[in-house]
């Protein structure tokens, strides 16, 4: 058998490769309705389909593999039977044992046995005993002691009486109820149990309201997962969640990508006394990786094997497809690895994420060896991951391949789902041919699929690309005869065709329209405007929808200033794209390799070399910097200086951007020198860059003296400025200096941003949390009001890490925590996470320590 495999069968009559040739679209049509009818693709029982073994055999091979054979196993994922219905949650064996001893001891109560009450705390056991003796022979008397540790007891008791009468003796000696005994009047009751049934029935009842509120949370997590307040809720009802409810409720907010409320989650579940075990940990990792913060998935990884908790397939599987997303393909290969030489029973899940993270890095060479390795394995491919690799020869635009993947996944077993039809369309539209990914529309018409919000976006990206509007408008009809609501990305793309007529204001009033639907738009949903409005020369107009885009929640990105830039370049209007430039620095937007490069291109165009020369030595600095590649930097200087290209502010302004982003505070001091002595003038980007540079490496002396610097030469410190002061300060441990900078700002005519509160509360909460320092606390109390007061509400990731300090400072609550929690996001439960330590010594009643697998892989993966 040839060891190169491949994806090419002999075509079927219904066959992907009818595209390849130059057919006209009807005849493809039409031969597509004609073997439509004799398709074999639904088999009727009890015909079942043959599928190949390594159905990704021979990618490079078109020969289609000799041998069929039965996969059953697979239909069953495919097809899965219904699920059967839901068997009520038993009682937990623990309480069922404890209830069945109880009842024994109820059942069997021994006759003769008197409760006495009202004795006199110093009395003692031989004294009672003495006293009841005159009834009949005494067994045993216990008298309940209190828990401070002393003699003293609690002042009621139980004696038992033996023998034959002991049951008349018990009877006798209850007619001495209301006796004086040492000067106290006695209780005195027969113990027939009564108040060991209630007990009994008391704790059913409430294992019965606790697993009832258990099967109800789990119910709405299958019935309702989208409405995650009433997932949110059915938690909140159950008492003393067990370790599985808390895993259920991390693997909710993970599938979610809400990361810091299952980091709340997890962290209350810690405080109730239940130690997390890989599956929870496994659920916390997920919830990160969803977020692309891998970072925190790794000091997990590290907590888990301090605790010496090993991790599982799952484990590893999550953190290959997290580095996947992020790009980190090397990161994603070491885990790989490491999940190898575990000797771990690898599945499919495993490598269709790896397979996954070779295929987004265009690495297809690699995605081919982990087919064969995987096959030769004998783990057969699911429907996912030929997805993946027609999504991977998309990218590399290799036609011929994502074709064979195309129709031997047919030619398998599997139905082309509207994601295989979508994958296929992708490919025609990113190699221009949008004849033939209409023809794919067609084909999965005909195939009786229908177009989702996905499909319809792709082929009208395909029309605006080829500026195609009467076709890119007719899509955009489709999508609203067939009953879809459209989403931000179809009216981005609407917007774009509307621009690209130079109908500018009907894409303004589609703006509105996203609005009324409560779609928020983004900055791709203003950047083809503001381009429009740039090229066309109405440069004020665009500038009015630059300030309608921060109006309407969007930050400005260097994206969007590119965008302006980009206009007026191609408008040949160089000298204000350059004027942009100044408005980006005092926007506190830093230029990028792409800004430079497309001005770059403008004076290209005018014939300007040496301007062109210019801006591209540029662009080549800031990528150097940016990388932190700094002798490479300096290269870069040294060929513009042999080019007599002078070094400007810009130029400075990137060099010391780059030595400050790695905390090298002498060569952005000496840069500060050349500038001085070349007689060029430094700015505001330029003290706040070198300000940084001396706040990361410690010298908050030489910080403070280039803002004295600043005012000398008449720069005023802006908000970028104060708020890598305070943050040095916080590095520095010394809050108070950071508060009197605040406060500085502020009486410069500065308003503080959610940046700068950030930073000062951060730090004085870290520093309350160790001294207890009157005008540390006076200060939190004053910035809280003034958060109050600006109505500036927190994000749940600041407000879980806040409350954490806030537990420190104040365990059971106080002014500051009533103060700052006025802060918090509408949503935050502050009762569940403030006071989740008074319930350290409570015991989990009820409490699984099962360590259940995630739910899902596939479930997982899509996620």
């Amino acid at each position: 058998m040839d060891t190169i495999f491949s994806l090419s069968p002999s075509p079927p009559p219904f066959s992907a490769s009818t595209l390849t040739g130059n057919h006209h679209s009807a005849t493809v049509c039409s031969s597509l309705r004609k073997s439509s009818s004799n398709s074999p693709e639904k088999f009727p029982p009890p015909y079942t389909p043959k599928f190949s073994k390594k159905p990704l055999k021979h990618l490079l091979n078109s020969t289609p593999p000799p041998s069929l054979h039965n996969k059953l196993w697979l239909s069953k994922k495919l097809s899965p039977s219904s699920p059967p219905p839901p068997t009520p949650t038993p009682t937990p064996p623990a309480l069922l044992a404890k209830n069945e001893e109880m009842q024994k001891r109820v059942a069997n109560k021994e006759k003769g046995r008197i409760f006495v009450g009202n004795l006199p705390l110093w009395i003692k056991e031989e004294e009672v005993a003495e006293f009841f003796r005159q009834f009949g022979a005494i067994k045993n008397v216990i008298l309940i002691k209190g828990n401070s540790g002393n003699e003293k007891n609690m002042g009621f008791g139980f004696l038992k009486y033996e023998g034959p009468i002991a049951e008349k003796a018990a009877m006798k000696a209850v007619e001495f109820d209301g006796v004086e005994f040492h000067g106290r009047v006695l209780t005195v009751k027969l113990d027939d149990g009564r108040r060991l049934k209630e007990k009994i029935e008391e704790r059913n009842t409430w294992h019965e309201a606790r697993e009832g509120a258990g099967r109800d949370f789990k119910k709405v997590l299958e019935t309702q997962p989208e409405n995650w307040q009433a997932v949110v809720q059915a938690f909140e009802r159950i008492k003393k969640p067990s370790r599985k409810e808390f895993g259920l409720m991390v693997n909710y907010y993970a599938r979610r990508g809400d990361m810091h409320r299952a980091r709340e989650t997890f962290e209350t579940m810690c405080a109730r006394g239940i130690e997390p075990t890989s599956h929870v940990y496994t659920n916390l990792i997920h919830a990160y990786g969803v977020g692309r913060d891998m970072e925190e998935a790794l000091c997990c990884v590290r907590k888990m094997k301090d605790e010496e908790i090993e991790l599982s397939l799952v484990t590893y599987s999550i953190l290959i497809g997290g580095f996947a997303k992020v790009g980190n393909i090397e990161a994603a290969e070491r885990w790989f690895e490491e999940a190898k030489k575990r000797d771990l029973t690898l599945n499919a899940i495993i490598y269709g994420n790896i397979i996954y993270a070779n295929s987004q890095t265009f690495n297809m060479d690699r995605a081919e060896e982990l087919v064969r390795e995987m096959e030769e394995e004998g783990i057969d491919a699911p429907i996912d991951i030929y997805h993946t690799m027609m999504d991977g020869y998309t990218m590399i635009g290799n036609e011929e391949k994502c074709l064979i993947v195309f129709d031997r996944l047919k030619e398998c077993g599997f139905t082309p789902s509207v994601v295989s039809y979508g994958c296929l369309m992708n490919l025609y539209i990113k190699i221009g041919k949008v004849s033939k990914a209409f023809e794919v529309s067609e084909m999965m018409k005909l195939a009786g699929i229908k177009h989702n919000m996905k499909t319809y976006s792709i082929l009208m990206n395909g029309f605006i690309n080829l500026k195609d509007w009467p076709n890119a408008f007719a899509i955009f009809e489709d999508v609203i005869r067939d009953g879809l609501k459209p989403d931000v990305v179809l009216y981005n793309n609407i917007i774009r065709a509307f621009c690209g007529m130079g109908n500018l204001d009907r894409a303004l009033r589609i703006v509105e329209e996203m609005k009324k639907e409560r779609h928020m738009p983004n900055s791709q949903t203003f950047m083809p405007i503001i381009h429009a409005f740039a090229k066309a020369g109405e440069v004020r107009r665009a500038l009015d929808v630059f300030d309608m885009m921060r109006r309407s929640g969007c930050i400005p990105s260097v994206h969007t200033f590119n965008a302006l830039v980009l206009g007026l370049v191609e408008k040949r209007q160089m000298e204000k794209a350059v004027q942009i430039l100044d408005d980006m620095l005092l926007a506190g937007v830093s230029p990028n390799e792409y800004t430079y490069t497309t001005i770059m291109h403008g004076y290209a165009s005018l014939g300007d070399i040496g301007k062109a020369c210019e801006y591209f030595s540029k662009a080549l600095l800031k990528a150097c910097c940016k990388s932190g590649r700094m002798q490479s930097a300096l290269s870069v200087t040294k060929e513009m200086s042999a080019k007599s290209i002078p070094r400007n502010t810009f130029v400075y302004n990137i060099l010391i951007d780059g030595w400050a982003r790695r905390g090298d505070v002498w060569e952005a001091a000496d840069l500060m020198q050349q500038m001085r002595q070349e007689g060029v003038p430094p700015d505001i980007h330029t003290f706040t860059s070198f300000i940084n540079a001396c706040c990361k490496a410690g010298d908050m002396q030489r910080a403070m003296r280039a803002v004295e610097e600043m005012e000398t030469v008449g720069i005023k410190p802006n908000l970028k400025t104060y708020t890598t002061l305070m943050h040095g300060w916080a590095r520095a441990s010394l809050p108070e200096k950071g508060l009197k900078c605040f406060e500085q700002m502020k009486q410069s005519g500065l308003k503080p941003d959610k940046a700068v509160y950030h930073c000062l509360m951060t730090s004085l909460l870290s520093r309350a949390a160790v001294a207890d320092q009157d005008y540390i606390i006076t200060g939190i109390q004053h910035v809280c009001e003034e958060m109050v007061e600006s109505g500036l509400t927190v994000d749940m990731g600041t407000a879980v890490h806040w409350s954490k300090c806030l537990r420190k400072i104040e365990r059971t609550g106080g002014d500051i925590t009533k103060s700052l929690q006025k802060t918090f996001p509408p949503d935050w439960s502050s009762h569940r996470t403030l006071n989740a330590t008074s319930n350290d010594n409570e015991n989990e009643e009820g409490s699984d320590s099962g360590d259940d697998e995630c739910s899902s892989f596939y479930e997982i993966k899509k996620c």
